[in-house]
C-alpha cells in the first residue's frame, strides 16, 4: 500500500517545529506519519530521518515544506534526496511542486540545492564582513548577544533559591536550571 510521509526539521532546540507539523498535515499527510526532530543540518547523522529512510518504500511520496529541511548544503542533500528518487519514491516540496525520478527532475534539485547553499554562503560572508567593520568602527563593539539584565523576577527567583532546591526553584518559577544557575552567576559573580 502507497502511504504518504512527512518530515520536520528544525535546527536549534529553541525553533518550533508546528508550523512545518501543520503545513504537512495541511498537505494532506497523516499526523501519525509525520517525522520531526530537532536537528542542526550540518550534522549528517538525524536519528528520525534515518528511521524514515529505513520505513519510506519504493512508490510511496515523502513530503517537506522546504528543499532546505534535507540538509544545509548540496552534496548532503543529495546524497539523501538521489536515493530516494532512485527507489521511485516521489518528493513533493509545499514550496516548489513534486520531484520525481526524471532527468529533468535531478537537476531542478541539483540547480535549487546550489542556489541555496550560494544563499547561506553569501549570509555568513556579509555577516562576518559586517562584523569586522563593526569591531573596527565602534569600540564599543561586543560579539553576541547582550547578558540579559537582573530585573525584579530574576532577584526573586535568586532569593527564593537561597531557602529552597534547585528542583522547588525551578518549579516554583516555571524554569529551566540553565537559568537558574545563569542568574546565580550574573549576581555572585557579576557576570
Amino acid at each position: 500500500m502507497v502511504k504518504i510521509y512527512g518530515y520536520a526539521r528544525v535546527s536549534t532546540s529553541s525553533q518550533n517545529l508546528e508550523e512545518q507539523i501543520a503545513q504537512l498535515v495541511d498537505a494532506g499527510v497523516d499526523p501519525k506519519n509525520i517525522y520531526s526532530e530537532k536537528f542542526t543540518g550540518t550534522t549528517t547523522h538525524r536519528p528520525i530521518f534515518d528511521l524514515l529512510l529505513n520505513t519510506i518504500s519504493s512508490g510511496d511520496t515523502l513530503v517537506i515544506t522546504k528543499l532546505d529541511r534535507f540538509a544545509r548544503n548540496t552534496r548532503e542533500a543529495l546524497n539523501s534526496i538521489e536515493p530516494l528518487l532512485d527507489q521511485n519514491i516521489s518528493i513533493k516540496v509545499l514550496n516548489l511542486g513534486t520531484i520525481e525520478n526524471t532527468p529533468m527532475g535531478k537537476m531542478i534539485v541539483r540547480t535549487l540545492l546550489s542556489v541555496a547553499e550560494m544563499e547561506r554562503d553569501m549570509i555568513v560572508e556579509r555577516t562576518q564582513a559586517g562584523k569586522e567593520y563593526s569591531k573596527k568602527h565602534n569600540s564599543k563593539f561586543k560579539e553576541g548577544r547582550p547578558k540579559r539584565k537582573i530585573g525584579p523576577h530574576e532577584t526573586a527567583i535568586y532569593e527564593y533559591y537561597q531557602n529552597h532546591s534547585i528542583k522547588e526553584t525551578t518549579e516554583a518559577f516555571n524554569t529551566s536550571k540553565a537559568t537558574l544557575f545563569r542568574i546565580k552567576q550574573q549576581i555572585e559573580i557579576g557576570v
